[in-house]
């Protein structure tokens, strides 16, 4: 049996777990990761990249099936098909392309990757089945990268037409018809790709609203393209198992009527759960937060030497959360001085239009005792999105009425994820509405709405 000693062990190689064993080989501490699937976990390979890999065909295909019709730009095209084995297949290079560069970087920073499934042995022994057997790791420090996995409805599990995210991502074509069970941001985000590429889209939530996790100003542009590409949303409608002969779900409505909703597949997208069973947990003595691993400021956990980050750890469950912890995990070690003191994490929404929120929300500032000033600008006002012919939506500041000081940002609208980075750097930096308000946003971009929000929140907006 082979046994590898080291200073840092990484259990887990998705965002989080890549990313603390590169900076801890930058820093110079032998480090081994180890991964019982591929590099760059749920992330790089069945998740965020080629999710939006799959938007964005789907979006593309959208807008040659708008150039076969009367188009306001002058554009003419025939009608257009789509082969999605082709689709797919561009989506996987993508993702072997990325993979294979974390495999790159973690060698280039002197970390040695070791395939298999871990198994906590104690609190500095892992046990790893490996192809050529089982290899033993022993690591003066631990970094717990779990991660997720899609929750399974017990009445519907995974199998034949019942479907995760990481098997919608991989079909031979658009199915004629697709239930989504889910109307958060994972089902929605797969519902509008396959409405787009021509399926039936029906989405079945048991809220009374889409997306709860953003306020109905937000969430309204959404509801309005899902209308216009024929996508039925049941509010307040509670998916009970599949229909006989699997080719359909039952449900039952908001008013207690029971129908049943025909579907060649039937998506399930009602959330994630941490991945804390199956690697040896019970052989440690991790205090937990009801569902999650518990940390502190520093992502230590109950036990010495034992960090955890990522999903593993609670909410937001983002890869981006997860990579700043994986760094600040990696330092520590490493004797620097780190804390989380994070002010804002910004959350995406990869829909049509896409919504991006940073910090408090009107709603969350107020609940936290704030006296709040806030105004939106919209994009149907913004010289640039009318260019991109991506009017709906809006940016939203919201700030301290006392001192200006930015409490939190939203937006929504096409294109609005790559202003998240601005939203974030903003909140970071302390930013008052005087300081966005004076600088200089390049015309025409999307951005200056971000600008013309500032002012309208002072009172005195240019452009509206």
């Amino acid at each position: 049996m082979a046994i590898i000693e080291c200073k840092v062990l990484v259990v887990g190689a998705g965002p989080g777990g890549y990313v603390a064993a590169i900076r801890a080989g930058q820093l110079g501490l032998d480090t081994v990761i180890v991964e019982a699937k591929a590099h760059g976990g749920t992330c790089l390979n069945v998740g965020c990249i080629p999710s939006k890999a799959l938007i964005h065909a789907a979006d593309e295909f959208e807008k040659a099936t708008h150039f076969a019709r009367a188009s306001p730009l002058g554009i003419k095209a025939a009608k257009p098909t789509i082969d999605l084995k082709q689709t797919v297949a561009w989506k996987d290079a993508i993702v072997n392309r990325l993979t294979t560069g974390v495999g790159g970087l973690l060698k280039k920073n002197k970390v040695k990757s070791v395939s298999g499934w871990a198994t906590f042995v104690d609190g500095k022994t892992v046990e790893v089945k490996t192809d050529k057997g089982v290899e033993v790791i022993r690591a003066e420090k631990v970094i717990i990268a779990t991660g997720s996995a899609p929750v399974e409805l017990p009445f519907l599990p995974f199998g034949g037409n019942v479907i995760s995210s990481t098997e919608a991502l991989n079909l031979g074509a658009p199915p004629k018809s697709l239930v989504v069970v889910g109307a958060g941001y994972i089902g929605l985000e797969m519902g509008i790709a396959f409405a787009k590429l021509g399926s039936k889209v029906t989405v079945v939530e048991a809220l009374k609203n889409i997306l709860p996790l953003y306020d109905k100003e937000m969430t309204r542009p959404v509801a309005k393209k899902l209308k216009n590409l024929g996508v039925d949303v049941l509010l307040g409608a509670k998916a009970k198992g599949l229909a006989k002969g699997g080719k359909g779900l039952e449900i039952e409505t908001a008013d207690g009527k029971a129908e049943t909703i025909a579907a060649d597949k039937i998506l399930v997208t009602v959330g994630r759960a941490p991945l804390t069973q199956g690697w040896g947990r019970e052989n440690l003595v991790l205090d937990m937060d009801g569902k999650f691993v518990k940390i502190d400021d520093q992502c230590r956990t109950s036990m010495n030497g034992i960090y955890a980050i990522g999903d593993v750890t609670g909410e937001p469950m983002l890869a981006h959360r997860a990579m700043a912890q994986g760094e600040m995990v990696a330092e520590i070690i490493a004797g620097e001085n780190r804390s989380w003191d994070k002010v804002a994490i910004a959350a995406i929404c990869f829909t049509d239009p896409e919504i991006v929120s940073a910090g408090l929300s009107p709603d969350e500032a107020k609940d936290a005792g704030y006296d709040i000033i806030t105004k939106s600008f919209p994009f149907s006002a913004n010289g640039r999105a009318m260019t991109m012919e991506a009017e709906d939506g809006f940016i939203r500041i919201v700030a301290r009425k006392d001192n200006h000081l930015v409490l939190g940002i939203q937006a929504v609208g096409g294109g609005v994820a790559e202003l998240s980075a601005s939203f974030g750097l903003a909140l970071e930096m302390g930013a008052r509405l005087e300081d966005i308000a004076g600088t200089i946003h390049a015309h025409p971009t999307q951005g200056e709405a971000f600008h013309e929000a500032s002012l309208r929140t002072l009172g005195h907006a240019l452009h509206i």
